[in-house]
């Protein structure tokens, strides 16, 4: 094209692409509405159903311009108000996420700022943010100031980041695979196995170590197994302990775990995505030892309640991280100086991410950490008080949890499991709090997972007036009580 052409066109595209870099008026008239959508949301959070269930309507993309307004009539109806209400107070089912409001104040800010975080060339304050919340987290934990980590989208890429390291450590790979033994639970998340498969482990030996009756690793079962698989001829290196299971709410014996793996030179790596924030409660003395993991990964959108999306890792060798992650490119030697870990980038397989840090940084500095502990506190008690009134119900419970999880089922006469079942899917139509279900001991059973930083004791009241009408639907359906 010839200059003038050039220059003529880019004067027909100007009008047209600046209307994606909104006037300062439109842009107050937008957050108003958004404002005005979420205060809405919030406060109407106690009188509506933990789940619900709906055909989704038409959400495809046209093309075509759609006022705000009816976007948000439309995000309501079909996002908002189907499936789990994720923020709700009611959702007692999977672990809940959270929702902090002033965690989506700091996504706000790192969304129109938009800094790139990873590289501490790029953005040093940023980068600056998310290291000083992994410094937070080593002090929480207990960790060397050496050790080192990173902010994730969650768990499962924590223990993604974890375990590549560990595997490029032990020097785990081509034909060593196959005699490579990982010692674990049965209880553990199923993120462990997926990540093994994933960095290329699939092959290796998974050992299921035997529980006691709370569903905890047995030390001295480890210890033989290891020693088993040693006297074989085989390469154990990793064992991987849990600090809250899912199922059950268990945190394994850590310090003694931490004995065996230590005494073998294993790998020892914790997964507390779910529990580690425990540790800031009356329950601190069920995490001593934690502070010796080889890896730890933790959750702040579980634990600290914030939105979706952020987790953590924590690894003590540098050298290993930086060997399974680091690497560089031309079109980056302009960072290329810098410190390797001053950069999230360099420990981690994400190079563009979301500025994760503001999330975690700015609810901590606005509130401080007394209002987290009194919400962790809170949880603890009210597992409790639910198991209580359960037993009021004729329930029978599993056994004492160590944080908020726990389990339950009724004891029918006859067809136990299949009327469980029933008892569940009744549940689940009724919606007024979310529940789910699990298969522990060869039993099915029904969780309560209570974690919602809104979740209070009216909440449980609730939950048990839902089940109590949901049994009395069962029996009189079936005939079939205790």
């Amino acid at each position: 094209m010839e200059k003038e052409d050039i220059i003529g066109r880019l004067n027909e595209l100007r009008a047209s692409s600046r209307e994606l870099d909104i006037p300062e008026a439109e842009r107050t008239a937008l957050m108003d509405q958004v404002a005005a959508f979420a205060n809405t949301f919030i406060n109407g959070l106690d009188n509506v159903k933990g789940f619900r269930t709906k055909a989704i309507g038409d959400l495809s993309i046209q093309g075509y311009k759609i006022p705000l307004q009816e976007l948000l009539t439309r995000y309501r109806a079909e996002v908002a108000e189907t499936g789990i209400n994720a923020a709700s107070p009611k959702h007692l089912g999977y672990i809940p996420g959270g929702g902090v409001f002033t965690a989506a104040l700091a996504d706000l800010l790192a969304a129109v700022t938009n800094p790139f975080a990873s590289v501490h060339f790029a953005s040093p304050g940023a980068a600056t943010i998310e290291n000083e919340v992994i410094a937070w987290l080593r002090s929480v934990f207990g960790f060397p100031d050496d050790a080192v980590g990173c902010l994730s989208s969650g768990g499962s890429i924590s223990t993604l980041i974890a375990f590549t390291a560990a595997r490029d450590k032990h020097k785990v790979k081509n034909e060593r695979i196959p005699k490579s033994v990982v010692y674990l639970s049965e209880q553990v998340h199923h993120s462990t196995q997926k990540a093994l498969r994933i960095i290329g482990l699939e092959d290796a030996i998974l050992r299921y170590i035997p529980l006691d009756a709370e569903h905890r690793i047995i030390p001295a079962e480890l210890d033989r197994a290891i020693e088993q698989d040693r006297s074989d001829g085989l390469h154990p290196f990793l064992v991987v302990a849990s600090a809250g299971t899912t199922d059950t709410g268990t945190v394994d014996p850590i310090d003694a775990i931490a004995d065996v793996a230590a005494k073998h030179g294993l790998w020892y790596h914790v997964d507390a995505a779910y529990g580690g924030f425990f540790i800031l409660t009356s329950k601190k003395n069920l995490f001593k030892g934690i502070e010796r993991a080889d890896s730890l990964i933790i959750d702040p959108h579980k634990g600290l309640f914030l939105p979706y999306g952020v987790g953590a890792v924590l690894i003590k060798d540098s050298a290993a991280v930086l060997h399974s992650h680091y690497y560089t490119a031309n079109y980056m030697q302009d960072g290329h100086n810098e410190e390797l870990l001053k950069s999230p980038a360099n420990l981690s397989p994400e190079l563009t991410k979301h500025f994760r840090g503001l999330r975690v940084w700015l609810p901590l500095q606005l509130h401080g950490i007394a209002p987290f502990k009194a919400c962790l506190e809170e949880k603890l008690l009210l597992v409790q008080y639910f198991r209580m009134k359960l037993g009021t119900l004729g329930f029978h419970t599993g056994p004492e949890p160590d944080l908020s999880v726990s389990y339950f089922w009724y004891p029918f006469a006859s067809r136990a499991d299949d009327l469980n079942k029933r008892l569940m899917e009744e549940i689940h139509k009724d919606g007024a709090v979310f529940l789910s279900s699990s298969v522990i001991n060869g039993r099915f059973v029904i969780r309560m997972a209570i974690l919602a930083f809104r979740t209070k004791k009216e909440t449980i009241d609730e939950a048990v007036e839902m089940i109590q009408r949901c049994l009395d639907r069962v029996v009189q359906a079936t005939g079939d009580a205790a």
